[in-house]
């Protein structure tokens, strides 16, 4: 690990520090500036119950039944997000037939369909199952659609010249070309699925850090409740890490761009088209020759046009 790695997480670390320490200094204080403080529990407080939460057996079951309909919706969604992104993207008439009813629910957040998981699913478990797939699907699904509509076409039409048929443009242009656009979907996805998972807890389960949180609330327990929201934030960031952490390992022919100090940015130096895996450019002999005086004649005309609008 490099010493500028070493800095960043050390930068990091101070940053989490600091603010445990105003957390813990406002607490203690009962500083009452507008914002009650007095109400709060320290962080001493909260330790100690996140503490007694650990020893117990609820806790490691209300995790484990989170954790379980978090990645039953989430990859349900995953699945059919893009395989309809794809189809509505490549098709009109998927596009004519699905497009307006998705465009309509769309809208509609996925809490507020806990009434109808309610009355549609024989059981809570399969409804708050289906809440978090409407939670992350949509963003998967739109992702997906933009991400393949950009594609370059000439990407398909070099695939199309070399005989490859629907199957083979699919496998080799459409979805590793769109693979940034769809993980940046499921990192949105997997986010809102948590935000929703919890809520549906709250309103129809029986176990989970939802349902848990919102219990140790009703008993006035809020060093409990700060318990399961701290649970919460870490189960959201190492789920939201560890998808991108895939899609960077699967997005590695992709260019990368570091961060200079000054605004500007620098990358490798690379084709001006970023190069698709299992697709095969050839290059015909004197393309190098023709270039450059495809170059030169764009120069040129580039020049006059600049000379135009000078008289003008």
């Amino acid at each position: 690990m490099t010493r500028h790695a070493l800095g960043r997480y050390a930068l990091r670390l101070v940053a989490l520090i600091t603010a445990l320490g105003l957390w813990q200094l406002l607490t203690a204080l009962d500083v009452n500036i507008w914002l009650r403080f007095s109400q709060f529990p320290t962080v001493t407080d909260v330790a100690h119950a996140f503490a007694g939460r650990l020893t117990g057996s609820d806790y490691w079951t209300d995790l484990t039944d989170s954790l379980t309909r978090i990645l039953s919706g989430f990859l349900l969604a995953a699945v059919l997000g893009v395989a309809v992104g794809v189809l509505v993207a490549r098709s009109r008439l998927a596009e004519d037939l699905l497009g307006p009813v998705l465009e309509v629910v769309r809208p509609i957040p996925a809490i507020a369909l806990v009434p109808v998981a309610i009355l549609l699913f024989p059981s809570n478990e399969q409804g708050i199952v289906f809440i978090t797939f409407t939670a992350a699907f949509f963003p998967v699904l739109v992702s997906t659609r933009h991400a393949v509509r950009a594609l370059t076409p000439v990407w398909e039409e070099a695939v199309r010249t070399m005989g490859g048929g629907r199957w083979r443009i699919l496998g080799a242009v459409v979805l590793p070309g769109a693979l940034p656009g769809i993980f940046g979907g499921l990192s949105v996805g997997i986010g809102v699925s948590w935000i929703c998972v919890i809520s549906a807890e709250m309103i129809s389960g029986q176990y989970g850090v939802g349902y848990r949180t919102w219990q140790d609330y009703t008993v006035v327990d809020y060093p409990g409740v700060f318990v399961g929201m701290v649970t919460i934030g870490v189960l959201g960031w190492v789920t939201s890490t560890a998808v991108e952490l895939l899609g960077r390992r699967l997005t590695r022919w992709l260019p990368r761009t570091s961060y200079v100090p000054g605004g500007r940015s620098r990358s490798a130096v690379l084709p001006a088209t970023a190069p698709v895996p299992g697709l095969v450019v050839v290059k015909a002999e004197g393309d190098s020759e023709y270039q450059s005086d495809a170059q030169q004649q764009g120069s040129g005309e580039t020049e006059q046009e600049a000379r135009d609008e000078h008289l003008v």
